[in-house]
């Protein structure tokens, strides 16, 4: 009993230390590495480094120092680093297999951060998902929605993937497709349209706005109009001329064809 209680103290007197020693390491790291990383930004900031770029290094390198913290204390506590590192090559093949995916879409982050399809703040369209891009992360990323929900795309599907980004170009087409009716003078109702979208403030006048006839469908003659708009304006301009265009049609006596239902009484 006397030797298991000695024992007991040599290792106590042995490990405590270490232990200790450790989490200072531990928690003087993790502050330094808050310091590291907040000081990398700001010199970022200062040299105008791209916002995309400068939340994607500083993941990087958080997780990097991270792991070389992790390491340090390990070490401190008695574990050699070099039976270590030869746990972590033993397991290495498993790992990587079951780390397959999260490998990818680190590689899928990086090549957004080489060829730069995307930024914060871009309107995007991608894996059947649309919305403002908020953050790029290592192996994510997370776009908002109109509605304001939060979509997380990992990044080997985005990079792998069709990207359509509608704020790349500072322009943006605006498309309508309005349906009148066979008695409606076909040069009248291209006045009427083309009045409407040219008298919106926010229509560009270059590249010039146009009117066509598109079709000649089932019951209505449908005109295709196409105006130019600043990128921010899509929206605004998109929903004042449909509405615009309602009223000046019906102003102009121009039909508007649409199902009519014909109630029958058999009692009659």
């Amino acid at each position: 009993m006397e030797d298991y209680i000695e024992s007991s103290k040599d290792l106590l007197l042995l490990y405590v230390p270490k232990i200790i020693t450790a989490l200072l390491i531990l928690i003087v790291g993790l502050f330094l590495i808050k310091l590291i990383i907040k000081s990398s930004r700001k010199i970022m900031q200062k040299r105008s480094v791209d916002i995309t770029l400068q939340k994607f290094l500083g993941n990087v390198l958080g997780w990097g120092l991270k792991v070389l913290l992790f390491i340090t204390v390990i070490s401190q506590l008695g574990i050699t680093t070099t039976s270590f590192a030869a746990i972590i090559a033993a397991a290495g093949l498993a790992i990587g297999l079951a780390l397959q995916g999260s490998l990818g879409n680190f590689a899928g982050g990086v090549l957004i951060m080489i060829f730069k399809p995307i930024k914060i703040g871009d309107f995007i369209e991608a894996q059947g998902k649309s919305g403002t891009v908020k953050e790029i992360e290592i192996f994510t990323t997370k776009l908002n929605t109109t509605d304001n929900k939060e979509i997380i795309i990992p990044n080997g599907a985005l990079s792998n993937g069709t990207i359509v980004n509608y704020s790349t170009e500072a322009t943006r087409r605006v498309d309508f497709t309005f349906g009148v009716g066979y008695d409606s003078d076909i040069k009248k109702t291209k006045e009427v349209l083309f009045s409407v979208i040219n008298a919106h403030p926010l229509v560009l006048k270059d590249p010039a706005t146009a009117v066509n006839v598109s079709e000649l469908a089932d019951s209505s003659i449908n005109f295709f109009t196409r105006g130019w708009v600043k990128k921010e304006d899509y929206w605004t301009v998109k929903f004042d001329v449909m509405e615009q265009t309602k009223e000046a049609l019906d102003a102009a006596g121009i039909d508007i064809p649409y199902p009519h239902r014909v109630n029958i009484n058999k009692n009659e």
